[in-house]
């Protein structure tokens, strides 16, 4: 399982979500196919992903960061991406 954050560009847009396949799962968001809101701000880049050791722990995961305030989100990416660059080649 996956815990995954898309955006639009730098500091924009973000859906935060999760899914046992990644790389399929973003090809559904670049396809427009992959939820409403992504399709509707354009989000389709890849800028943050961690993986999960279970459903459970995924679904843990996601519920806390839907908490956290966007600027901590911003940072999270940040650590490991700063330039919010697309990192769907990596796992796609």
């Amino acid at each position: 399982m996956w815990v995954y954050i898309m955006a639009d560009r730098y500091r924009g847009a973000m859906y935060l979500d999760i899914t046992a396949h990644l790389g399929a799962r973003v090809r559904q968001h670049r396809c427009g196919d992959g939820s409403d809101f992504c399709r509707g701000y354009g989000l389709d880049r890849l800028v943050w992903a961690e993986r999960a050791g279970s459903a459970a722990e995924a679904i843990g995961h996601e519920k806390r960061l839907k908490k956290w305030r966007r600027e901590w989100k911003s940072a999270l990416i940040e650590r490991g991406n700063p330039e919010w660059a697309d990192l769907f080649d990596l796992v796609g």
